[in-house]
Parts: C-alpha cells; sequence; structure tokens
C-alpha cells in the first residue's frame, strides 16, 4: 500500500483530472499498472484492514444518504408508516420534535445550556435512527426508490465522499512501482501536449494567412458590388424616358378600352333585363315545388319525433342494463384491488426471501474459500513436517555410516 504527504495526494489527484480528460482511442503504450487505475473495477482489495477501511467508508455512505433522507420522510409520515414500523415511526416523530425546538431556540434568544443539550437530543436521535434503519437494509433500498428528494448540497457532498472512497481506495492499492509507472505515463503526456501546442501555433499562423486572403478578396468583391451599385443608377436614369412613352401608350390603350367598355355595359344591361324576367317566372315555379316540399317536411318531421321516442325508449334501457353492468364492473374492481395489495405483499416478501438467499450463499462461498486456505496451509505443513523427517534420519543415516568407517581404521 502506498502512503504519500498531502502534496503527493494533490498531485495524483491532478494526475486522475488530467487522465479522465485524455482521449480514450488512444490505448497503445500505456502500462498495465496506469491501465488499473484507469480502470477503477479492476481495483480489488487485497487486504483485510483495506477490507475494513472500504467497509467504514460504505457505512458511512449509507448513513449520509439516510440522513439526507429523514427530512423527507419525516414530512410524510403517514404516507410512511406502514413501511417504516412503529419504532421507526415514533423515532422519526421524537426527532422532528427536536428539530422544531431547535429552530424555535435559533429564533429566540436563549441561553447556551439549552441551545447545546437540545443538540446533543438531536445527534442522539440521530444516531438511533440511523441505527434502526441500517438493522433493515430492505427498508433503507425501499425507501430509496420510493422517495423523490430534491438536489441539495447535501447530493454534492454525498458525491464527493464517493469520490473520496475511489480515491481511498485507489491509493490504498497502489504499489509504489505503480505510482512511478504512473508519474512517467503524466510526463510522457506532458510531452505530447507540449508537442500538440506547437502544431496547433502553426496552425493558426496558417489560419491567420488563410484569414488575410480571404479579407482581400472580400475587399475586392466589396468594390466590385460599388461599380454595380453605379451601373444601375445609370440603367435607372436611362429607363426613365422609356418609362414616359410607355404611360402615354397605356393612357391611349385605357381610353379605347373605356370606349368598348360603355359597349360592353349597354349589351349587359339587356342581358340583365331579359334574365329578370326569366327569374320572375322561376319565382312563381319554386312557390309551386315550395308547397310540395312543405307538406313533404311535415310529414319528415312527424317520423323524426317517432324515431325520437324510440331513441329515448331504447336508451332507457341501455342506461338500466349499463348501471347493472357498472355495478358488477365496481364489485370486480374492489376484487381486483384486494388482488393488488395482496400482489403487493407477495412481491415485498419475495424481494426479503431473494436477499436472505443472496446473502446465504455469499457465507456459503466464502467458508468455502477460507476451508481452501485452511487445506493449503495444512498441506504445506504436513509437506514441510515430512522433508524435515526425512532429512532427519538421512543425517543420523550418515552420522552412523561415519563412526562405523572410524572404528575399522
Amino acid at each position: 500500500m502506498a502512503t504519500g504527504d498531502p502534496a503527493a495526494f494533490q498531485a495524483s489527484m491532478k494526475q486522475r483530472t488530467v487522465v479522465k480528460g485524455m482521449a480514450t482511442p488512444r490505448k497503445v503504450g500505456i502500462p498495465l499498472s496506469v491501465m488499473k487505475l484507469l480502470d477503477p473495477r479492476q481495483l480489488k482489495p487485497d487486504s483485510t484492514e483495506t477490507e475494513r477501511i472500504l467497509t467504514v467508508l460504505d457505512e458511512t455512505i449509507v448513513k449520509l444518504e439516510i440522513t439526507r433522507l429523514i427530512p423527507r420522510i419525516a414530512g410524510s409520515l403517514d404516507r410512511y408508516a406502514g413501511m417504516l414500523g412503529p419504532e421507526i415511526t415514533s423515532s422519526l416523530l421524537e426527532h422532528q420534535k427536536l428539530s422544531m425546538e431547535i429552530q424555535r431556540l435559533l429564533t429566540s434568544p436563549g441561553d447556551a445550556k439549552s441551545m447545546r443539550a437540545a443538540v446533543q437530543c438531536l445527534k442522539c436521535s440521530l444516531r438511533n435512527i440511523l441505527r434502526l434503519f441500517l438493522a433493515n437494509p430492505l427498508l433503507y433500498h425501499g425507501l430509496k426508490y420510493e422517495v423523490r428528494v430534491r438536489e441539495s448540497p447535501a447530493d454534492v457532498f454525498i458525491k464527493a465522499f464517493m469520490e473520496f472512497r475511489d480515491f481511498m481506495l485507489e491509493r490504498l492499492l497502489t504499489t509504489p512501482d505503480e505510482e512511478k509507472e504512473m508519474i512517467e505515463f503524466m510526463n510522457d503526456i506532458s510531452l505530447q501536449v507540449e508537442k500538440d501546442t506547437e502544431i496547433i501555433s502553426a496552425l493558426q499562423g496558417e489560419l491567420a494567412g488563410v484569414i488575410q486572403t480571404r479579407d482581400e478578396e472580400v475587399s475586392r468583391k466589396d468594390k466590385t458590388i460599388e461599380n454595380l451599385k453605379t451601373s444601375m443608377e445609370d440603367l435607372a436614369k436611362n429607363c426613365k424616358a422609356d418609362i414616359r412613352l410607355i404611360m402615354e401608350e397605356g393612357e391611349k390603350q385605357q381610353k379605347e378600352d373605356k370606349e368598348a367598355s360603355q359597349e360592353r355595359c349597354a349589351r349587359l344591361k339587356q342581358d340583365i333585363q331579359r334574365l329578370g324576367t326569366q327569374f320572375n317566372a322561376l319565382v312563381l315555379e319554386h312557390r309551386a315545388s315550395e308547397l310540395v316540399l312543405r307538406k313533404e317536411k311535415c310529414k319528415a318531421e312527424k317520423e323524426i319525433q317517432e324515431w325520437v321516442q324510440k331513441y329515448d325508449t331504447d336508451m332507457t334501457e341501455k342506461q338500466t342494463t349499463y348501471e347493472e353492468v357498472q355495478a358488477v364492473y365496481n364489485e370486480e374492481k374492489v376484487q381486483l384491488s384486494l388482488l393488488m395489495e395482496k400482489h403487493a405483499m407477495l412481491l415485498q416478501e419475495y424481494t426479503q426471501i431473494e436477499e436472505e438467499h443472496k446473502i446465504l450463499k455469499e457465507k456459503e462461498e466464502e467458508a468455502a474459500q477460507e476451508e481452501a486456505r485452511r487445506n493449503n496451509a495444512a498441506t504445506c505443513i504436513q509437506a514441510f513436517w515430512k522433508g524435515y523427517l526425512v532429512r532427519s534420519i538421512y543425517k543420523s543415516k550418515l552420522k552412523k555410516g561415519k563412526g562405523k568407517g572410524k572404528g575399522k581404521k
């Protein structure tokens, strides 16, 4: 586990910021240790101390999230009382009363001793509430997705604390060699940034030249536009004479059209008189047909009235049938509501059972791993002991052989 002073901590944080801002496509040539730091999923605790530190940090994050939810839950106890239970509900009510008491003490002048006592009671109440929520993790997870809380400065603090947890995990699992490789990698990146800066400066120079060329082209086009405006003014002066001739011809044509129009109006008056005579004859004819249509209309109104009465009778019968169906529908709706409540209860019990099965499975896996480590350790100890016995027997035989050789001499 690598350790360092505050300066090293700040340098590491800057390195992490630079690495996060880098482009990801270029991964060739990155050391394995640096890749492990860039991908937090590869960081896993490798010691009991590290696991304990991470456990403390994770529990602190959970407590912060619960503390963030408490004001919202306390403000809607009627809604969440069924989920919380009597013990947590009473604790939240007491906590709410203490909060109101502290607000009253803050708004009104009072002695500091009462204020300190109220703050101490509020802290104890908060610790008790956190203990109750931590004892029931399923309740906490359910409320986490049920309660909707607006964003607040507490969210920023929780997010920063989560980043601090990830950074601590990174620092705990980073060896001195990996940190050295990370520094070398950042130095290479700095050199690459300097090269890119030089290229950008060269490109900016080329851009300035292109902009200058564009300005010259725009200036040339502005001059061309001014020349065209002058030509258009000359053309307008030349067109005035043509317009005068056209106006004279138009007046002459207007006079001829007026005479032709007068003749046409005389013919139209004669046509109007003739059409008026035809119109009067048609009016007499249409009045006779109107009497026939009125009789047919009275007959149709009687038929419509009979159809309306029949429609009212049919609608009354259908309304009675609809009310009967509506009563059956309401009864089935009540039964559906009861079934939905039973489904919600069964779903909650199923979720709790699944969580318990998961915890039991994790404990069994941990026990199996511990048993495997013990078996490996026992095997190593037995092998070492057998080797020691063989060496001891072999040494005793060598000593006996040397003793016999000396006796023969």
